[in-house]
């Protein structure tokens, strides 16, 4: 893999975005606005998010090609910490009905709980303070639309963003769609693997995971294999994991050592690995815009350890012809409970066993509907109610 050779070769493609500053991406539209600074200076910088409504922000004529998202958005209000977990993403192909991408959006930045956490991977790059950045192509033929759907109990004043596109004259026959799906479960079951992607049929590649997870007993977390069934395999899998932590390209429970010998989390960012939040303070006792503090709890500000994990198969990426169905399993040594799971398919998939968990996965697949669906309701989604 060479990322400059696509900068060594002219292709024929019309570079485009949209913004507030050019909502349509149209050739010679952008800054048109003026404002306080002077004629066409920052005119528009961010859009509103209406209460309970979705709203479009792109809408792309085909064939093309996204290839970088940034978005930014406030992570919390005075009605409540988790914003990012309120403001769904949904991406629609080709004239769909049914999203193809459909997560929270913090989630889909690998930013899990409703909590910032900078990320520095290849796809995924999430920058001080709240820069959140995908580089995953999204090629499409007829048509790309992406929403933002607002379940925060008030209106979100300013969202920023950019969506940067190539227009190209056609694309491969073979091309594929990217997918990526979010799921949780509230408590695992004991001895029952969790099941992360339940069988989608087609071809495609599973081309990632991100796992948040809150441990809910004492004692190791990490020994859940991920198991990748492909292609008809009914009991047993083709490809599994030795461990949780194995997985996510780490090892011995990821400890470090001070100099009398005590272990402590070793966190890591990477470029297709990665273990960059753990957390066991409850941060969503802020001060919000009224300048107040939220009641502090009886119980200070202590919360269960949580835990936020990827991984990209971007160089390995888990190929299947007929189905592929991604399960991560439990296993009670020291009595292990994992939580919240993501994943990522290009038809990409990986998940996790925990007791709490969120999951979202990214795939790509010849079809550009697929009809697996997140939960519709903002409770089935909000961190606290865990």
């Amino acid at each position: 893999m060479n990322l400059l050779n696509n900068i060594t070769t002219f292709k024929g493609e019309r570079s485009r975005a949209v913004s507030p500053e050019n909502p349509t991406g149209e050739k010679g539209r952008a800054c048109m606005e003026d404002s306080a600074l002077g004629p066409q200076r920052k005119g528009r910088g961010s859009i509103r998010l209406p209460m309970g409504e979705e709203t479009v922000i792109a809408d792309i004529k085909g064939p093309g090609i996204i290839r970088h998202i940034w978005m930014t958005i406030r992570e919390n209000t005075e009605k409540g910490s988790f914003v990012m977990r309120d403001v769904v993403l949904r991406i629609y192909w080709d004239n769909s009905s049914t999203p193809a991408v459909e997560a929270p959006l913090g989630d889909f930045f690998c930013n899990g709980f409703g909590e910032r956490c900078d990320i520095a991977s290849l796809p995924i790059v999430v920058n001080p303070t709240g820069g959140m950045n995908s580089y995953f192509e999204m090629p499409f033929r007829e048509r790309a639309r992406i929403t933002i759907t607002n379940e925060h109990p008030k209106d979100i004043t300013s969202f920023f963003y950019t969506v940067n596109y190539a227009e190209t004259d056609s694309l491969p026959e073979n091309t594929l769609y990217f997918h990526a799906y979010w799921k949780r479960e509230r408590q695992t079951e004991l001895a029952k693997d969790y099941v992360i992607l339940d069988k989608i049929k087609g071809k495609g590649y599973y081309v990632g995971t991100f796992l948040a997870l809150t441990a809910l007993e004492r004692y190791w977390w990490g020994e859940g294999e991920f198991k990748f069934y492909l292609d008809g395999d009914e009991e047993f899998p083709t490809v599994s994991s030795t461990g949780s932590e194995d997985y996510f390209g780490g090892a011995w429970a990821f400890h470090q050592k001070d100099e009398l010998g005590r272990p402590s989390v070793k966190n890591y960012s990477t470029l297709f690995l990665g273990y960059p939040f753990y957390e066991t303070k409850d941060k969503t006792r802020v001060r919000f815009e009224t300048g107040k503090l939220n009641a502090v709890h009886a119980f200070g500000d202590d919360s269960l350890p949580r835990h936020g994990l990827y991984r990209w198969h971007i160089l390995d990426p888990i190929a299947f012809s007929e189905d592929i169905k991604v399960t991560c399993s439990r296993l009670e040594m020291m009595i292990c409970h994992c939580l919240n799971v993501r994943t990522m398919w290009q038809q990409w998939l990986i998940g996790i066993r925990i007791l709490q968990k969120d999951l979202i996965g990214y795939f790509r697949t010849e079809e550009h509907v697929c009809e697996v669906r997140m939960p519709g309701v903002t409770a089935h989604r909000l961190t606290y109610e865990q």
